[in-house]
């Protein structure tokens, strides 16, 4: 096992590109190489083929249309696109936005802009860890132009009730953006059932290359209209000017078609893998906290409190265990986690916690060997 370590654990942050994906984007660096835009030559016809076989592979998987879907750098780029694209485009309805305190940066931060601008932002906050649909009933108004509403948290696996939400909006002819990031290659998404009209998210967390994403915006019933972030070119469909990144295209396309096939069973065994984790350490240790719902929560994340232990020591006495102390988008940070804290964390219990995210590639005996390490880790620091 030794030759194993450090032990990866930390899907949540990045995932590794699985192989299958690596070996479909490699011909489009140095044989393929046109530009998706110039088809009047084979090299560029080669190329556009190749996006559109991908915008179909990434739309089959969320039961969009490919016309639906704008590629992007990433999911940041595709909240910013919505919530900002859309504010704009909607500004004569109302500046009202609805979100939750829990959200990712690059949900908060658009929102926070946006306050400075003028806009009024109501701030939601979790019940017993997630976005319940009557919270949202209760916040909307007559001039809110759009509700925003992450469907999983990246720290803790909450699952929020993006169904219940997508119909109150529809109800009230609201716009409906969910950051799926988390979601997205996980569990099962059908943004029609769901009653989405805006859906982020990125390769990177479902084992597709970084530096590649994709916004989904809805063409009918109703048709989204969205003002972009930068102009030069009128790519996808005017909402994204720039030459498209075509392998990392092709990644995010074939990493969103190996999802599909393999969802199913890889829930199954990850679900498996992070109970039993679970199971032994609440049973083994004292002054746990578990900080994922007991139901509504990733299949594969796991995010837990030690009472009355430091992180910093915490992370040096698991050396072995290569894991995340706070989201990977706030590590160097001393502060305790805004998200823990909305949920109810002291500052204390926020900064004494680790989120373990099980992936792809982490087999039953690298989970045994974690669950056995960590309980050594945090007795040891107990008895001290």
């Amino acid at each position: 096992m030794t030759e194993d370590l450090p032990i990866y654990l930390d899907y949540n942050a990045t995932t590794p590109v699985d192989r299958r994906v690596f070996e479909q984007m490699g011909p489009f660096f140095v044989e393929t190489y046109g530009n998706a835009a110039s088809t009047q030559h084979g090299f560029g016809q080669t190329a556009r083929e190749a996006v559109d076989t991908a915008r179909r592979q990434v739309a089959d998987l969320i039961g969009a249309q490919p016309d639906e879907i704008v590629f992007t750098s990433g999911a940041t780029e595709s909240d910013n696109l919505a919530i900002r694209g859309a504010a704009e485009s909607y500004a004569g309805k109302g500046q009202h936005i609805v979100t939750s305190a829990t959200e990712h940066p690059a949900v908060i931060d658009p929102c926070k802009r946006l306050a400075r601008e003028g806009y009024d932002i109501t701030w939601l906050k979790p019940i017993d860890g997630s976005i319940r649909a009557q919270q949202v009933a209760d916040a909307v108004r007559e001039d809110t132009v759009l509700v925003t509403i992450m469907w999983a948290n990246n720290e803790t696996g909450a699952i929020n009730d993006v169904p219940g939400i997508g119909a109150v909006c529809k109800d009230r002819g609201i716009l409906f953006h969910t950051d799926a990031t988390q979601f997205v290659g996980k569990l099962p998404v059908d943004v029609q059932q769901a009653g989405v009209d805006l859906l982020s998210a990125s390769a990177h967390k479902f084992y597709g290359p970084k530096g590649a994403g994709f916004l989904y915006v809805r063409s009918r019933g109703p048709r989204v209209r969205l003002a972009p972030l930068f102009e030069g070119g009128g790519h996808e469909g005017g909402m994204r000017s720039g030459t498209l990144n075509v392998p990392g295209i092709v990644g995010l396309g074939a990493a969103c078609e190996i999802c599909a096939d393999e969802l199913e069973d890889e829930n199954r065994r990850l679900a498996s893998m992070r109970d039993q984790l679970e199971a032994a350490v609440t049973t083994e240790l004292k002054n746990v906290r578990v900080n994922s719902p007991s139901q509504e929560r990733l299949p594969h994340v796991w995010h837990v409190s030690f009472e009355g232990i430091d992180y910093t020591k915490l992370m040096a006495a698991i050396p072995d265990l290569a894991v995340s102390a706070a989201a990977a988008c706030h590590t160097g940070s001393a502060k305790p986690s805004y998200v823990l804290k909305a949920i109810g964390l002291s500052d204390e219990l926020a900064l004494a916690s680790l989120r373990i995210s099980f992936g792809r590639f982490t087999t039953v005996e690298q989970a045994v060997y974690a669950q056995a390490h960590l309980i050594q880790g945090v007795r040891g620091l107990a008895i001290k």
